[in-house]
Formats: C-alpha cells, sequence, structure tokens
C-alpha cells in the first residue's frame, strides 16, 4: 500500500520543480494582438531580491523613500517600452475585439466583451503634443491603465496586469544599487532619459534613448508610469526582515502610486527611489460631473507601461488587479 503513496510524492516533487523551472526559465517574447499588427515586446526579468528604497545620505532624497529595505519578488515579464497611444487606441476603439488570436495556449479565459470600455476622449489628450506612431500614451488614469490590461488579457489569454511598486523599482535599478541603474551622476541622464532638462516640454518617441542593463527603454523620464499600488509614504518603516513581493492594493482614489519621472520634471524625480502619488488636481479642468474615470485633463506626463504575470491569482482575486 505505500507504493502508491510513494508515486504520489514523487509526481508532486516533479510537478512542483517543473512549475519552478517554468518560473525561472521565463524567456524575452513579443506578444501579438490579433486583429492588429502592433506588438508589445516583453522581456523576461529574473526573480530575486534587491534593496529598495534610498539611504538618507542619498543626494535629493525624500523621506517616503526609507528605509531601505530588503524585497524578494519571483519572475514576471515587463514591456520593453511605455505603451503607446497606438496601442492604447486599440482598447479605446474595440475594433478588434472579435478577431481571436489563434492561439490555444491561454492561462485564463475571459470574455473580451466583458471588459468595460473606455470613453471616447472628449478632446485632445495629448494636449498638442501628438498620438502618432511611438509616442507614450499619457492622461490616462491608473483605473483605465488596468482596464487596458484587462482587455490585454482577454485578447491573449495571458494575465496582464501593471507592475507593482516593488517591481517597477526593480526594473529600473536593473540589478544595480547607485542612484541610477547607469550610476550616480545625473549629467549622464541625457543618454538614457528625457527630462526638463532635454525634452523641449515634450514627451519623444519610446525608445530614442539607451536602455537601461536590463534592456528596458525610458525607465526614467518621458512618462512617469502607474503602478498597481495606493502611494502610502510611510509604508516602508512598517516593513521588516525580507519583504516578498509586496503590494498596496488601492482601496482610495488618491493617491495613487506613479514611478519614474517624466519630460516635465528635474533629475532629482527620475531617481530610482522617487515616489510620488497622484492628486485629483491631474483632472482640474476636467467639465463633466462626476470627473472622468478614464481620462486625465492635467497629467499628459503619465502613462504606464505593463506585466504579464505567471502567477495566475485565484478568479475571487484577479479583479484587484485591474482596478476593480
Amino acid at each position: 500500500m505505500a507504493q502508491p503513496k510513494l508515486f504520489f510524492i514523487l509526481i508532486s516533487i516533479l510537478f512542483l520543480n517543473l512549475s519552478f523551472s517554468q518560473e525561472e526559465n521565463l524567456e524575452d517574447f513579443t506578444q501579438t494582438i490579433g486583429g492588429s499588427k502592433l506588438n508589445i515586446e516583453m522581456v523576461a526579468i529574473p526573480s530575486g531580491s534587491f534593496n529598495m528604497g534610498s539611504p538618507a545620505s542619498e543626494v535629493k532624497r525624500n523621506e517616503d523613500e526609507g528605509p531601505v529595505h530588503t524585497v524578494k519578488l519571483n519572475s514576471f515579464w515587463i514591456s520593453k517600452y511605455e505603451i503607446t497611444w497606438e496601442l492604447y487606441n486599440l482598447f479605446v476603439n474595440r475594433a478588434i475585439d472579435t478577431i481571436d488570436t489563434g492561439s490555444s495556449n491561454s492561462d485564463l479565459n475571459i470574455e473580451v466583451d466583458a471588459v468595460a470600455g473606455a470613453t471616447i476622449p472628449y478632446v485632445d489628450m495629448s494636449l498638442g503634443m501628438g498620438t502618432s506612431a511611438g509616442l507614450p500614451v499619457g492622461n490616462v488614469t491608473q483605473y483605465a491603465a488596468s482596464q487596458f490590461c484587462k482587455w490585454l488579457s482577454a485578447k491573449t489569454g495571458h494575465f496582464y496586469r501593471l507592475p507593482t511598486e516593488a517591481e517597477w523599482e526593480y526594473c529600473a535599478r536593473a540589478g544595480t544599487s547607485t542612484i541610477y541603474s547607469f550610476g550616480d551622476d545625473p549629467k549622464e541622464l541625457e543618454d538614457y532619459a528625457w527630462s526638463y532638462e532635454n525634452s523641449n516640454n515634450t514627451y519623444h518617441e519610446v525608445g530614442q534613448k539607451r536602455p537601461n542593463p536590463w534592456g528596458l527603454y525610458d525607465m526614467y523620464g518621458n512618462v512617469a508610469e502607474w503602478t498597481l499600488d495606493q502611494y502610502i509614504p510611510d509604508r516602508y518603516q512598517t516593513r521588516k526582515g525580507i519583504t516578498e513581493s509586496p503590494l498596496e492594493l488601492a482601496t482610495e482614489t488618491y493617491p495613487r502610486s506613479v514611478r519614474g519621472g517624466s519630460y516635465y520634471d528635474d533629475a532629482e524625480f527620475l531617481r530610482s527611489a522617487a515616489r510620488l502619488g497622484s492628486t485629483e488636481n491631474w483632472k482640474m479642468r476636467d467639465p463633466q460631473f462626476p470627473k472622468s474615470k478614464w481620462w486625465n485633463t492635467d497629467a499628459p506626463f503619465v502613462g504606464f507601461r505593463i506585466v504579464r504575470d505567471p502567477n495566475v491569482p485565484k478568479e475571487s482575486e484577479i479583479h484587484n488587479y485591474w482596478g476593480e
């Protein structure tokens, strides 16, 4: 009678090892979108630990960046570039919803018509900076960015979401511990980022500057990027020892966490550890009542990039990751 039990144990160990191996051996891939010629290049990010936040000695450092603490993360994929207007408008227009990707390798099954549709913008949300090919989307709310992720998940059968604040900083640092991934000297920032110093007060086509050591473009500047987290200024003070995959699920509309700084910011706001919380002022000129949950009117400097997570949450939890 011991043999069946032993067999079950061996099979269980084999399954666990296989699952671990699949997660650890992620490879870069290109996500196609059925019905469109556009695609999204995804970069495989290895699991690991890093020191999140900045030491008190870091120049221009803010109180919400400390104390430095160790964070451990599982592997995932993140988009090589910020999401562009072209890609986002596929979600807004919804003309390709019924065109299948032709892939049977799905991690989840969501009906695409169950995804909320974004409103058509009532003014030029780029505020004159343009929505042509390669330009990063801006003026979208965190909810809108999350619903884009849900729509893409329904279209592809893979679990997409915004990066957590910890995942974002892990990717920005790319294995480094300096102020920026290229070192400590902000004079070198011009080679890697569009900031107030060189942007001429506008965003630029993604991927024009040098990538970081993990092959990610525009992690600093161009447009700042939404994360999943509620922005809690003193949260780091409560983290002790090694914190695994932290996420502060948002329960209030403001403030939400934004990272990376933008074309409108000075170098100090583009540091890997720099944090920012959203405000109601980003919708100040919105004439609607209630104000739009999809669009900001005064934050063209905020966009997003996406994560594909190989670990799909339970059905009862997954909607928490899409702003619902």
